[in-house]
């Protein structure tokens, strides 16, 4: 069965930042993973995740001003110097806390933006991106999202994200799969998975509708889970969904579907 981990920007929100690491490993995940790491100290997080025995599993490049509607910069062509930058910073981080999974949001295309040279630009900096964090032996990874939930946002479907890796060529640039956004896009999940897994280094979930814990709406988590065992999916899973209640009180899922974190 593969290993699941917190996402800490979803689950325990109820808590501080730095407080949520102590809720996950309580609740039983031997890892954690989270959009942002930049709003704490690295040494911050590092004596978390000691304290605790947690494993850092992934967080995101700098995505720019979330507050001002920034999803992330990879697609601006005149923004390429600060996606260095946030590079550079995502690889000091992830040094500190020992992580080898970055992920990178490509952002969201302007109304009426040539559409090729947003793609040209994404290009190019992924390009840099795998490169450079392949040196420190990180991962570097994009994840489409549902035009639901990110209007506009410029990867939306999981062969787009492919096409993408073909194009750059790098053999450091995997997709980050997430379960809900690819049910509500194109579902067929299990077959795409299976048809794409040397590429997909990381899978997260949530149900459909409403985001919450599996259990709640659509997906067939008991059978999903099983298939990825049957197909031999040994990596990560990330638990990114909002609890319908508390976080607590809905992780009865683990249990109820044989799961463990």
């Amino acid at each position: 069965m593969p290993k699941f981990d917190a996402n800490l920007t979803f689950l325990f929100n109820e808590l501080p930042f730095l407080d949520r690491f102590g809720a996950a490993r309580k609740a039983g995940f031997p890892g954690v993973e989270y959009m942002s790491p930049y709003e704490a100290t690295k040494q911050e997080i590092a004596a978390r995740l000691k304290d605790n025995g947690l494993t850092q599993v992934l967080f995101n490049l700098p995505v720019g001003d979330w507050a001002k509607g920034d999803r992330g910069i990879a697609i601006f062509s005149d923004r390429t110097d600060e996606f260095k930058r946030g590079v550079a910073k995502a690889l000091d981080y992830a040094d500190a806390l020992g992580c080898k999974q970055i992920n990178c949001l490509a952002g969201l295309a302007p109304k009426d933006a040539d559409q090729n040279a947003l793609r040209k630009a994404l290009v190019g900096n992924l390009s840099y991106a795998a490169a450079e964090l392949g040196k420190a032996g990180v991962r570097l990874l994009i994840e489409p999202c549902n035009t639901r939930d990110m209007p506009g946002f410029f990867l939306n479907r999981s062969a787009q994200g492919f096409d993408i890796i073909k194009e750059v060529g790098s053999d450091n640039l995997f997709l980050q799969y997430d379960i809900y956004h690819m049910q509500i896009m194109e579902g067929d999940l299990a077959r795409t998975i299976e048809a794409n897994l040397p590429r997909i280094a990381h899978l997260q979930l949530a149900d459909n509708p409403g985001r919450n814990e599996p259990g709640t709406g659509e997906i067939n988590y008991p059978f999903l889970f099983g298939y990825l065992d049957k197909i031999g999916y040994h990596g990560w899973i990330g638990c990114e969904y909002r609890p319908r209640t508390t976080t607590v009180e809905g992780l009865g899922w683990l249990k109820a579907m044989n799961a463990a974190a």
